[in-house]
């Protein structure tokens, strides 16, 4: 199956986006369920309609390429995020857009890791309803729970949406150097997309947790939060971004499908594929 049902499918060589599964949700701790994730966000990209009726335009003429999944590494979140590493090297080291799907967000870090690699001045946008700050959560530093504290000790961070955290990570949040905006920060203030992208420039990787939405919107997630963003707000805060910076690179994660609740699946491809758009220009 190839995102947005393309046949014949692109080829690694002609494509501008790489799509790569990670069916992982080791470390999830509440709903688990995310490793169901990226078949969903597949099979309903192929009911979706190919031309852009914002951007008017059809993206996937750029070239959309459709890997097979990682695969999965049950000794732990260490070695998962390793394998995911190892496979976003090889597409950055062939000047492609990786376009990760989750999958649980422990997984965003080899991504990171690898396009740091290819992009000394990488930043990172984290649209998520959770700041994912603590050092270590259920005796690992590499669970979902940290995956923000680890990328913020490689890079500048930038957070949106957020509305849920421990004391831990209220703690730690004044003591570093991660901007981090609240759900509140993007209601009560209409310049708050300009205030985030005066705070995000040059190369950047965009880690979209789907939890980031509303419930009301996008309920299929583990860990749903109430008073989150909606559609239009993010499609707002992509679209400047992919217009006053580079996007090396994004995720979609932690989409944990409901049966017989197709609307969230289509949400999420939708964003992928209009986020490619903006990408393209």
């Amino acid at each position: 199956m190839n995102f947005g049902g393309i046949y014949p499918a692109h080829s690694l060589r002609e494509a501008t986006f790489v799509v790569v599964p990670v069916p992982y949700d080791l470390t999830s701790t509440y709903q688990p369920g995310s490793r169901r994730g990226p078949i969903a966000i597949i099979e309903a990209s192929t009911n979706m309609e190919l031309y852009d009726e914002e951007l008017k335009k059809e993206t996937y003429l750029a070239g959309i390429h459709t890997t097979l999944p990682v695969d999965v590494d049950a000794r732990g979140p260490k070695n998962m995020i390793a394998a995911v590493r190892k496979k976003i090297s090889k597409i950055v080291a062939l000047d492609k857009i990786p376009v990760m799907l989750g999958g649980e967000h422990s997984i965003s870090l080899g991504a990171v890791q690898a396009l740091k690699e290819k992009y000394p001045g990488l930043s990172v946008l984290q649209l998520d309803a959770h700041a994912d700050l603590r050092d270590s959560y259920q005796g690992s530093p590499y669970s979902h729970a940290s995956v923000a504290r680890r990328i913020s000790e490689l890079c500048p961070l930038v957070q949106v949406g957020i509305r849920s955290m421990s004391k831990e990570e209220g703690d730690f949040l004044p003591t570093s150097d991660v901007k981090s905006y609240s759900a509140d920060f993007v209601a009560e203030r209409k310049d708050w997309c300009e205030k985030i992208c005066r705070d995000i420039k040059g190369d950047i990787f965009v880690t979209i947790d789907l939890d980031v939405f509303d419930p009301s919107i996008m309920a299929s997630t583990g860990t749903p939060e109430p008073g989150g963003l909606y559609w239009r707000d993010v499609l707002r805060l992509l679209k400047s971004v992919s217009r006053t910076c580079k996007i090396r690179g994004f995720d979609v994660v932690e989409l944990a499908p409901i049966s017989g609740d197709i609307a969230p699946d289509f949400m999420a491809a939708k964003l992928i594929y209009r986020l490619m758009g903006y990408i393209t220009g």
